[in-house]
């Protein structure tokens, strides 16, 4: 494993922790925030394709990309923006 793999997997397991302590400590919030960012994550990612189509631009909607930008939200969809940007 290359020393960014161990970094992507170090952020993934505090994200996972810090989504099942909210969870833990206020279910009824903890999913009505997931499921708001799950639809606000979506409707931006669609939306990037929808604009970014007409630059050449754009997002494969697949499991990952739908997991990201619904548990992170609008940052999941700007992280998915810029790791297109950078590294395709």
């Amino acid at each position: 494993m290359t020393a960014w793999q161990v970094i992507g997997l170090m952020i993934g397991a505090v994200v996972v922790l810090y989504l099942l302590a909210q969870f833990v400590r206020e279910p009824g919030a903890a999913l009505m925030n997931l499921v708001r960012g799950l639809i606000v994550g979506l409707v931006a990612l669609v939306l990037v394709n929808l604009v970014g189509g007409s630059f050449g631009f754009h997002i494969g909607l697949n499991p990952a990309t739908a997991l990201t930008a619904g548990l992170l939200g609008l940052p999941g969809v700007a992280a998915l923006v810029v790791i297109h940007l950078w590294l395709i």
